[in-house]
């Protein structure tokens, strides 16, 4: 199944189901309003969720909607902690703070993607078997930074569970490709080959993990830097070219008068 978390001016954002294909969504209000709740009570709400998915691919809501990304907080805008699992082994550690796919900086940035794990609750020490059966969602994501600070953490629309992802979900690893435009011109696109298991067990060799605990795959950082005024289009796509986790739409606020003076 596939999730969102629309902007409804609370924190958190309302739960909606979207189809298969992105064009519908459904509010999931009868079973849950936050991602969240759903994540401390998998076992008895996903699949009533999942029901809600299998009506909604065969157009069977009658209060079914036309999905609208712009309207998507990050699907879990505050995470129990957020990790990342370097390409080294090393762990980089966040707060869980997630900002939406279309929000704004307002200042330039370097991004390093990851492959974005949303877990339910791991033992500690748990191995990559243990991890991949706690492993619930998936998405993309991107830490942003300035002179290496973190200033901001950005998350696609969606967060979907490994059986929706078809032939890029292959024992345990997500293999695809990232797509990116810079100002509108097209970036080569850059093939993914990652474990979440392996990422999710990095973590948990140094304590055990709460339900929404994100812990993130590095991929790489991106080869550009942006500035003042740019913009950046990225989508992980299958080969066949279906966006996994919809796309991620940053624009980098043009300096104010003030600044150029």
């Amino acid at each position: 199944m596939k999730l969102a978390s629309y902007a409804d001016g609370s924190r958190d954002g309302h739960l909606v189901v979207v189809s298969r294909d992105l064009t519908q969504a459904h509010f999931a209000t009868g079973i849950a309003t936050r991602l969240q709740q759903v994540l401390d009570d998998w076992g008895f709400l996903a699949p009533q969720l999942e029901d809600l998915a299998v009506q909604l691919n065969h157009g069977k809501l009658r209060h079914a909607f036309p999905f609208d990304p712009d309207k998507c907080l990050a699907p879990l805008p505050r995470a129990s902690g957020w990790a990342v699992v370097m390409a080294d082994g090393a762990v980089r550690r966040d707060a869980g703070q997630f900002a939406g796919p279309h929000q704004p900086l307002r200042a330039p940035a370097v991004g390093e993607v990851a492959l974005a794990a949303i877990a339910g609750d791991l033992s500690p020490a748990s191995d990559t078997a243990a991890s991949l059966d706690a492993l619930r969602l998936l998405t993309l994501a991107v830490d942003w930074r300035l002179d290496d600070e973190l200033i901001a953490t950005q998350a696609a629309p969606l967060a979907v569970t490994p059986d929706e992802l078809g032939t890029a979900w292959r024992t345990g690893r997500v293999q695809a490709r990232l797509h990116a435009l810079h100002n509108g011109s097209k970036q080569p696109a850059r093939d993914v080959d990652a474990q979440p298991g392996a990422a999710l067990a990095r973590v948990a060799r140094l304590r055990a993990l709460r339900a929404g605990q994100v812990v993130g795959a590095s991929l790489g950082a991106l080869d550009l830097t942006l500035t003042a005024g740019d913009s950046l289009h990225l989508d992980l796509k299958t080969a066949e070219g279906s966006s996994l986790f919809g796309a991620l739409d940053l624009d980098i606020a043009p300096l104010a008068p003030t600044d150029l003076s």
